[in-house]
């Protein structure tokens, strides 16, 4: 589980080197990752504490809580609106954006896990257990099917590879 404070130190630091420390983004993006973690670790304490029975004391303070929260939230949103200028001024070798890619990568996960379900649904063998019961056919080529889930599936891993590459040599904005 992720450390109370790891997400708020990276961020800090990553603010207090911002002139003298070039950040990656790469690094942003796993930075982005933690305070969005603890943000769901703040919203369950808070959960945890702002109803208790009475006569009890809270664990723990849930106006502290709330401070710790609408920190994370500033620094959360300062976060995404770098990463994301930093995705829209950044381009590959062929001229397109990693925002550009992003959604090509978004529609090829979302086109692959359609032929997916669609792969499986035209495979599937269904027994029929009398003469009189409805027989279902595949009116697809499942081989061919099968042969465009691969390729795209390729494609997809090698814009994968390209959008990380871009993220571990893109200084953050």
């Amino acid at each position: 589980m992720l450390s109370h404070d790891l997400a708020q130190r990276r961020y800090n630091f990553a603010l207090v080197n911002k002139k003298s420390k070039i950040m990656k983004l790469a690094e942003a993006l796993s930075i982005r990752k933690d305070l969005q973690k603890r943000i769901q670790q703040i919203r369950r304490r808070l959960g945890d504490n702002v109803k208790i029975q009475e006569g009890d004391e809270p664990a723990e303070n849930p106006v502290e809580l709330m401070k710790e929260l609408d920190e994370c939230l500033v620094n959360l949103e300062d976060l995404i609106w770098r990463i994301n200028q930093t995705n829209l001024k950044t381009m590959n070798a062929a001229g397109k954006t990693v925002t550009q890619l992003m959604a090509e990568k978004d529609m090829l996960t979302l086109r692959l896990s359609v032929l997916r379900d669609t792969y499986d649904t035209a495979s599937s063998q269904r027994e029929r257990y009398s003469r009189s019961e409805i027989k279902m056919v595949t009116v697809i080529d499942v081989k061919q099917l099968s042969k465009q889930i691969d390729d795209y599936a390729s494609k997809l891993r090698r814009l994968d590879v390209e959008i990380q590459a871009l993220n571990f040599q893109t200084d953050l904005i």
